[in-house]
């Protein structure tokens, strides 16, 4: 008598309702995002983040390694996207700044070591997350709901967040024991209630970020993922707690990437007919008529958005002025190795931070500037082509958008241990294409 047929092995991947039959990563990815809150309960995202990209990273080195040999579940989908390569190379190159520029400012071994354990926990697990979504069994849907879910958490939460300083709750509950591992503050370890704005004394909310601009970046993401969701109640759900972090967290930051990430992807597909051109004629002929009038709208407009937080964006812009001379007049190739503390008029705050950009050039220089530039142009060229093929690019084109947003008001490498599920997604999305034959 012949012996059974075994019962086929699932597709990799969640059903689109049920969630069922996840791999090994997007068990991991799906649990360490539905277990965000209870993970900033004790402290730990900062440690959480970079143990799960790195075992990601790991994991696709091992199914590009083994090829066949592995199990399905963790099987390689396809060759790795020259733009992952491209994106490795950067961040070594990176790397590679930071090193030579150790040695004329002199340093020392130990700082040296420090800052590529912080390269390690930062702009390395750029590439390494997004190689992981480009070659492993990953599918959109299990980030899709669980950002959702972590929405739905916040949700349930808010009230009490919302009522904690009218009832005396403390600001700060307390800083993690496991602040011993290491990290760039305290503040990545601390749990927060609310914050008070030391310059109007009005209360703002972080949620389960370091501070309250970044929570506000996390909630545009959260939006841009809960589009894609297929479930009335966790899209709902998404929406509501990512609009509740972009307005209660006060960043103007994330009110303009609100606007720019959910309408300028689902308006690229107009870019293929010509009615788009059309308009554009229309409007450059009109600004001959009207252009003095749009431009001062322009002008009182930025004035308006920086006057909102005139503290801030003189201490922002202040930063900018001396990473900028610094580096031109000290450190132009390689820059200075590390930040460091500025004066008073800068309320002490490290040169080159709040600002990717000109962090890169004060910190790593000209060739650290490039490493970063060359490959998240190319990536937001491919993204932005398939966003005007139609939706599967809306998605992977809004989250690059958000990361041109953030370069210019934050630094980019800090918020990779919190911004990892959006790098997976473009990793994701590559495979997506390289299936389409793109």
């Amino acid at each position: 008598m012949p012996e059974p047929m075994p019962a086929p092995m699932p597709a990799p991947g969640p059903a689109a309702g049920g969630m069922s039959g996840r791999t090994l990563p997007e068990a991991l990815c799906f649990w360490a995002l539905v277990l965000t809150w209870p993970f900033y309960f004790i402290g730990g995202l900062y440690v959480v983040g970079p143990v799960l990209v790195w075992t990601l990273g790991l994991l696709a080195g091992l199914s590009l390694y083994l090829g066949p040999a592995i199990g399905p579940g963790l099987r390689a989908t396809g060759p790795v996207p020259v733009i992952c390569l491209v994106w490795i190379a950067g961040m070594l190159v990176l790397l590679l700044a930071l090193w030579i520029a150790y040695v004329p400012w002199d340093l020392g071994l130990g700082p040296a070591i420090k800052s590529t354990v912080g390269w390690a926990k930062g702009w390395a697990m750029i590439p390494l997350v997004i190689l992981a979504g480009a070659v492993l069994p990953v599918g959109r849907a299990p980030l899709v709901r669980g950002q959702c879910i972590t929405g739905l958490v916040t949700l349930c939460l808010l009230p009490i967040l919302l009522v904690a300083r009218s009832v005396g709750l403390p600001d700060k509950v307390f800083t993690s024991p496991l602040q011993v591992i290491g990290g760039p503050g305290p503040e990545y370890f601390s749990v927060y209630l609310y914050i008070i704005d030391p310059e109007f004394g009005t209360t703002r909310w972080q949620f389960y970020a370091p501070w309250a601009p970044f929570a506000g970046l996390i909630g545009t993401v959260m939006i841009l993922f809960a589009l894609e969701e297929r479930v009335r109640l966790f899209r709902l759900a998404g929406l509501a707690a990512g609009l509740a972090m972009i307005l209660l967290s006060a960043s103007r930051m994330s009110l303009v990437a609100l606007v720019i990430c959910t309408l300028v992807p689902r308006m690229m597909p107009l870019l293929a007919g010509s009615v788009i051109w059309r308009l554009a004629a229309v409007a450059a002929a009109s600004m001959a008529v009207i252009g003095d009038y749009v431009l001062g709208l322009v002008n009182d407009s930025i004035r308006s958005f920086r006057e909102a937080r005139a503290s801030s964006s003189r201490v922002r812009a202040t930063l900018q002025e001396i990473a900028w001379q610094r580096w031109q007049s000290e450190a132009i190739w390689f820059g200075h190795g590390e930040v460091e503390r500025g004066p008073h008029i800068v309320e002490y705050m490290p040169i080159g931070s709040h600002h990717t950009w000109y962090g890169l050039l004060f910190v790593k220089g000209v060739v650290g500037f490039l490493g970063l530039a060359i490959p998240l142009v190319w990536h937001f060229a491919i993204t932005a082509v398939d966003a005007v093929r139609g939706p599967r690019g809306r998605l992977p084109f809004g989250i690059l958008l958000q990361i041109v947003i953030l370069t210019f008001g934050e630094n980019l490498e800090i918020e990779v241990y919190m911004f990892w599920p959006a790098l997976l997604l473009l990793g994701i999305h590559l495979r997506e294409m390289a299936r389409a034959g793109i």
